[in-house]
C-alpha cells in the first residue's frame, strides 16, 4: 500500500552468495547473514546486511533461498502494513489495542525483531501507506494522515483529515487505500451486499434493478491526496461494479491502479436449480483487475466464470450459468483465482533483494475462505504473479509463502492459526506480511544460501 520507488537497478543473480564469516565474527553470525549483490548502475558488490531468519521461518514455508524472521508475534487484529524509508514498520489495526489503532514497529539493534512497539491513533481500520511525506491511514469511514519530519513519522501530531464521512456499513466496511505518484488517493468503498437483493442472501428475495448501492458503493473513488476535509462527493468515482476490493495497489512501473475483488457467494444455496455445491465452491473466480478510469466490472449484474472465460449474468437478474446478455462488454479480469479465497492485499515488488523473476511482479495475500464446502477451504497463503512490460501477467501464478493456517484441513477461518492480510516492501527489498488472527508480522528475505 505504500509508495514504491521505481529504480533502474539490475540484480545479477549469479553474484548473490552468502559470505563466510571469520571466527572473530562468529557471534554476529547467529544474528545476521550477508548477501553480496551487484547493481548495474550503482556501486558493485554493495553489501546488504540482513537479519538471520528464524529456524522455522516463523512457521511458514518459502521457496528455496528465502527465509523469514518474526518481527512481532502477537500484536492483535492486524490489517494492512507499510514501511517508511527509515525501515520503521507501521501496522493498521482492525480493532483498537490498548486504545490505539496504529502501531510502530522499530528494530534498533538490527536483529529483525521489533524492540520498539508503540501505539498511536485512536481509530481502527484497514488502509495504510506512506507517500508525499506523510503516513496515510484509514478508518472504516475516513482517511487521515500524519506528517513525516526528518524522515520519521510524527506520531504525536494530531492527524489531518483528508476524506471524511465515507459510508458507514456493517459488512465490507474496510476502506483500503492506494496512493499514486501523481498526488492522487484511491479508496475502496465496498458494497454491503452479496448481489443487491432486497433482502440480502435470502432465497427468493427480489433483486434491485437498478441497484441503488452503485451510487455510493461498489467502486473505487479517487481524491486529491493533499486536500483536507473532502467528502465522498468531492471525489471521482474512478471505477464501478466492484463488489469489494480490499486488495488495492498502484503499480509504479505501468503507472496504473490494480485491485482484487471479493466475488459473490451462495450460488448453490440460493439457486440450486442452476448450480451444485462444487460449482458454488469454485465460482465466481476471484478477479485480479486492472482498474482504469471509468471502468465497469459488472457487479451486481455479472460475475466472472474462469472456466468459460466470460462475464455471466447473475441468477438474481435472470442468469442460469450460461447467459451473458447485459454483461457483454463489462471489463474482464487480467487473471482469476478459485472462488472465495478472499484476496486482501496486493503489492508490486520493485526491490532488488529478491531474484530477478520477482522484479515488478505482484504478491497477493489471500486471507482464506469460509464457504468452499464440500471442497477443502482455500487461500490462507501468499501468491506471486509475474508481470510483463505491458502491465499484465506474463505467466501463471504460483504459491510463494504457505503454512500460515497451520494445516491443510481448515474447516473454517476460526481453525486457522494465522491468516495473511497485509503486504509491504522494506527499503532493502524485504517483504513484510501481516496476520489478522494474532497479529504476527513476518519479514521475508532472500539469500542464495542459508
Amino acid at each position: 500500500m505504500h509508495m514504491k520507488i521505481v529504480t533502474l537497478l539490475r540484480v545479477t543473480l549469479s553474484r548473490v552468495r552468502t559470505k563466510v564469516l571469520l571466527p572473530a565474527a562468529l557471534l554476529l553470525a547467529a544474528s545476521v547473514f550477508t548477501a553480496s549483490i551487484e547493481v548495474s548502475n550503482h556501486r558493485s558488490n554493495a553489501q546488504i546486511t540482513l537479519p538471520a531468519p528464524d529456524a522455522d521461518n516463523g512457521g511458514i514455508t518459502l521457496p528455496a533461498g528465502f527465509g523469514a524472521v518474526t518481527v512481532v508475534d502477537s500484536l492483535g487484529r492486524a490489517r494492512h502494513i507499510t514501511v517508511n524509508n527509515n525501515g520503521d514498520v507501521y501496522v493498521k489495526m482492525g480493532r483498537l489495542k490498548d486504545g490505539k489503532g496504529i502501531f510502530l514497529l522499530r528494530d534498533t539493534n538490527k536483529d529483525g525483531k521489533a524492540d520498539v512497539v508503540k501505539g498511536f491513533g485512536t481509530f481502527p481500520g484497514t488502509g495504510i501507506g506512506v507517500a508525499n511525506g506523510y503516513l496515510y491511514a484509514s478508518s472504516d469511514t475516513s482517511v487521515y494522515r500524519y506528517p513525516i519530519k526528518d524522515g520519521t513519522v510524527d506520531d504525536n501530531a494530531q492527524p489531518e483529515v483528508i476524506v471524511a464521512s465515507l459510508p458507514k456499513q456493517r459488512s465490507h466496511e474496510a476502506k483500503s487505500i492506494a496512493l499514486d505518484n501523481q498526488g492522487k488517493l484511491y479508496v475502496n468503498v465496498g458494497a454491503p451486499s452479496n448481489a443487491c437483493q432486497e433482502k440480502d442472501r435470502v432465497k427468493g428475495s427480489a433483486s434491485q434493478d437498478p441497484c441503488p448501492l452503485l451510487e455510493n458503493h461498489a467502486g473505487i473513488w479517487q481524491f486529491d491526496a493533499n486536500k483536507p476535509n473532502q467528502a465522498q462527493k468531492d471525489g471521482i468515482r474512478f471505477a464501478t461494479g466492484i463488489r469489494n476490493a480490499v486488495a488495492l495497489d498502484w503499480n509504479p512501473v505501468s503507472k496504473q491502479l490494480y485491485a482484487l475483488q471479493h466475488g459473490r457467494d451462495m450460488l448453490s444455496q440460493l439457486f440450486p436449480e442452476y448450480y451444485n455445491d462444487e460449482q458454488s465452491a469454485e465460482l465466481p473466480g476471484e478477479e485480479f483487475l486492472l482498474v482504469k478510469k471509468g471502468a465497469d466490472f459488472g457487479w451486481p449484474y455479472c460475475y466472472y466464470d474462469p472456466q468459460q472465460s466470460k462475464k455471466l449474468l447473475n441468477p438474481e437478474y435472470g442468469g442460469d450459468g450460461r447467459k451473458v446478455e447485459r454483461c457483454e462488454g463489462k471489463e474482464k479480469p487480467i487473471m482469476a483465482f478459485p472462488g472465495h479465497w478472499a484476496p486482501n492485499d496486493v503489492l508490486f515488488y520493485t526491490g532488488n533483494q529478491f531474484p530477478a523473476k520477482y522484479k515488478n511482479g505482484a504478491f497477493i495475500a489471500f486471507h482464506g475462505s469460509w464457504n468452499r464446502a464440500p471442497l477443502n477451504q482455500g487461500g490462507y497463503f501468499v501468491a506471486f504473479v509475474p508481470f510483463g512490460t505491458d502491465g499484465k501477467p506474463s505467466g501463471k501464478w504460483e504459491p510463494f509463502a504457505e503454512g500460515f493456517a497451520g494445516g491443510p484441513e481448515i474447516k473454517s477461518p476460526g481453525d486457522a492459526k494465522h491468516r495473511p492480510v497485509g503486504l509491504a516492501q522494506g527499503p532493502d527489498g524485504s517483504l513484510y506480511i501481516s496476520d489478522s488472527v494474532k497479529g504476527r508480522v513476518w519479514r521475508v528475505m532472500y539469500s542464495a544460501k542459508k
